[in-house]
């Protein structure tokens, strides 16, 4: 569906898009991940057909995304909201589905599909301004695909909505995809990409870094697991081998977590309590790309 091949993109001195290739497939939900500055957005941009690289080639079902016939398969949801405030949510979708070229009973069947699909049939003839910021991240997701794209670009769709609203664009888009959109999905919230994404890609300072499922990545990259035991009193003569002891607190980085926490368990020391801390896809992403804060 999507094939990008050694993506350049620089703007004076500062590399933002270095050598990015990616294959994306048809009906899959590919979440690109990253801190701020790695390139992400001018990598979707580009995708998306709103910027050109210095070299390297996107072809989208075999097309270049700034030609017509690409354009027409495209949409896309960006993390700034692109909807007009002094319109109704009914003048938008309209707005939107006449630029892509619906009209007539086409663009009125789009938009009210669309208008049901985001929860806001019932404010169809309401000022936008007037809307909450979930809904109006739920009529900017529809504005991306009341012209029936094949594929959407979703960046960072949930940012500074309510957990309702949240929850109501996860099961749209798990929707969406069940019925074969293919979805670019960005995001800061790992648990989001674990959720929904069937593979994800990890990029820093341009470059892709590892990319596959999440159980790929954890496997690949995750490191080990955490024991941590607080027992109710730690004798000075008590030893596990590799362990930290702090007070009552036993902290343990095991590869094999079940086999340490049976011989923990069988110690013979009384326990209040042992729990362990599997890696996750945000173990795997601070291990790519570090822990330092980036502003």
């Amino acid at each position: 569906m999507i094939e990008v091949s050694n993506l350049k993109k620089s703007y004076g001195s500062l590399v933002a898009v270095d050598g990015v290739s990616l294959t994306i497939n048809k009906g899959e939900m590919f979440g690109l991940l990253g801190p701020n500055g790695a390139g992400k957005s001018t990598t979707i941009s580009i995708m998306a057909g709103l910027l050109k690289p210095d070299s390297g080639t996107v072809k989208i079902s075999g097309d270049d995304p700034i030609s017509a016939a690409a354009k027409k398969r495209i949409g896309l949801a960006p993390q700034s909201l692109a909807i007009y405030e002094r319109l109704t949510a009914e003048e938008n979708l309209m707005f939107f589905g006449k630029l892509s070229g619906l009209g007539g009973p086409q663009l009125s069947e789009r938009t009210t599909w669309a208008l049901e699909l985001a929860g806001l049939a019932d404010r169809r003839k309401d000022i936008v301004g007037t809307f909450s910021g979930g809904m109006k991240r739920r009529l900017n997701l529809v504005c991306a695909l009341v012209h029936a794209p094949e594929v959407v670009f979703l960046d960072e769709p949930t940012v500074g909505v309510d957990p309702q609203s949240r929850n109501f664009l996860f099961d749209t888009v798990e929707k969406l995809r069940d019925e074969g959109l293919t979805i670019i999905y960005t995001t800061h919230y790992m648990e989001e990409a674990e959720r929904l994404c069937d593979r994800v890609a990890i990029m820093d300072q341009g470059k892709i870094l590892a990319q596959g499922t999440v159980q790929e990545l954890i496997g690949q990259f995750g490191a080990e697991s955490t024991l941590i035991a607080e027992f109710e009193r730690m004798p000075d003569s008590f030893v596990f081998a590799g362990a930290e002891v702090t007070g009552s607190i036993l902290t343990l980085k095991s590869k094999e977590p079940f086999a340490d926490m049976a011989k923990l368990a069988g110690a013979g020391v009384a326990m209040k309590s042992l729990k362990m801390e599997s890696p996750n896809l945000e173990t795997v992403f601070l291990n790519l790309t570090g822990r330092s804060l980036r502003d």
